[in-house]
């Protein structure tokens, strides 16, 4: 199956989505369940409640009892009530991690209150293209330009101005509206996008050649079976080579295994292909934090193109991560931000 498809349906009586492209599943998303901790993006009222001098920043209430961390403030004193947005997903026990610096995202516009400026995609790079989306968010911040800033995504090339326009319009009148809601306790101002929502909203590149939205999507497509393949700890890399990826309670360990190959050649060709495949694997499954990779062992004269091969795939997978490097004992370690909920939770097997 060639191409890449966007499938909506719902497993479990909620909403899901899954983009497949060549088939093979690249992004899955399922609307959390009822008692599931607040996702990434959702904005809360939240009230200050005490300070952790020792780990840089200071505990909020928020709703329901939960509580948030904010990072590196100064001048927040407990009692004041601060808007914060949801920055990824909390381990259970954990606080939220929450940012004051908001972000307002659709499809083709992002709002950024008290960082002015407009902004175009990198990735539309036609000059006449890039002057035309300048004219229209020109246009669509007048008035607030000192106050806000704006970026014009990916999916506005081509695009028609007055579709751009109203989405801009929108995304000011959401924005104007919770930035004057400080007053009271703490409260949910605005939920995280539902799974069809952030699929619309973030499943931007590459474009959908077909959008299928029904009730046996997912079964005709065969996303339950590669959803029941990503419930394994053992990933297939081709020729016997495999990949265990087992998640623990203090980290992420992943494990390469050359197979029946023992020839010179075959551990580094077992650990390229691990690398290509490493960030699927965590995007899909939902895993993030430290993450020790014990590749299959190799001279250290070939751990450059490793190293090559780690960064170029991570790059494209779009995830805040830090490849930290070989430690003394021959690993490798990664730390990658958690952004969302463990599919092993959202949806256990």
């Amino acid at each position: 199956m060639k191409g890449c498809t966007v499938a909506l349906d719902h497993l479990d009586g909620r909403e899901a989505a899954a983009m497949i492209v060549d088939g093979r599943l690249e992004e899955f998303a399922i609307d959390v369940p009822d008692d599931a901790p607040p996702q990434a993006g959702a904005i809360f009222r939240a009230v200050a409640d005490r300070q952790m001098k020792g780990q840089g920043g200071i505990f909020l209430r928020l709703p329901d009892g939960d509580s948030a961390f904010l990072k590196q403030v100064s001048g927040v004193v407990p009692g004041q009530r601060l808007l914060v947005q949801v920055t990824g997903h909390a381990e259970a026990g954990k606080a939220v991690p929450v940012t004051t610096r908001l972000l307002f995202k659709s499809r083709y516009a992002i709002l950024t209150p008290d960082a002015p400026g407009v902004n175009i995609s990198r990735q539309i790079r036609d000059e006449p293209e890039r002057s035309r989306l300048q004219q229209v968010a020109a246009a669509g911040m007048q008035g607030a330009a000192e106050q806000m800033g704006l970026i014009l995504r990916s999916a506005c090339a081509g695009m028609e101005d007055k579709m751009i326009a109203e989405d801009i319009l929108l995304m000011r009148e959401l924005a104007a509206r919770l930035l004057a809601d400080t007053e009271g306790g703490p409260d949910l101002l605005l939920d995280a996008p539902g799974a069809h929502h952030l699929a619309w909203q973030e499943w931007i590149t590459p474009v959908p050649d077909e959008v299928i939205d029904r009730s046996g999507a997912f079964r005709d497509l065969g996303v339950e079976e590669m959803l029941d393949a990503l419930r394994l700890p053992v990933v297939p890399l081709g020729n016997g080579m495999t990949m265990a990826v087992e998640p623990t309670r203090a980290l992420v360990a992943v494990d390469v295994n050359t197979g029946p190959d023992n020839s010179p050649a075959a551990a580094l060709k077992a650990n390229l292909a691990a690398a290509r495949e490493l960030p699927r694997q965590l995007r899909l499954r939902g895993l993030g934090g430290q993450i020790t990779v014990d590749f299959a062992p190799m001279p250290k004269k070939d751990r450059h193109l490793l190293d090559q091969s780690l960064r170029a795939a991570f790059r494209r997978d779009g995830t805040e991560t830090t490849l930290a490097g070989w430690t003394p004992l021959g690993n490798f370690e990664i730390q990658r931000k958690r952004d969302r909920m463990p599919l092993a939770a959202s949806l256990p097997g």
